[in-house]
């Protein structure tokens, strides 16, 4: 298994990448999904927190 994305180019031009077996998939598709918890959890909260609307008062 290499350790470059599946979207990089062939370290290799003249040499097709081999297909990747289903283990390896299943480690790429964990990988990822763990790469992506990892940035949404570094993001949280993505803005400030929302301010309760409070109505204001009605004249007398």
């Amino acid at each position: 298994m290499t350790q470059q994305d599946r979207k990089d180019p062939p370290i290799e031009k003249d040499k097709p990448c081999p297909p990747e077996t289903e283990q390896e998939r299943r480690l790429r598709k964990q990988r990822e999904s763990e790469n992506q918890d990892e940035a949404l959890e570094e993001t949280f909260p993505a803005s400030d927190p929302v301010s309760p609307f409070v109505p204001a008062k009605a004249p007398d």
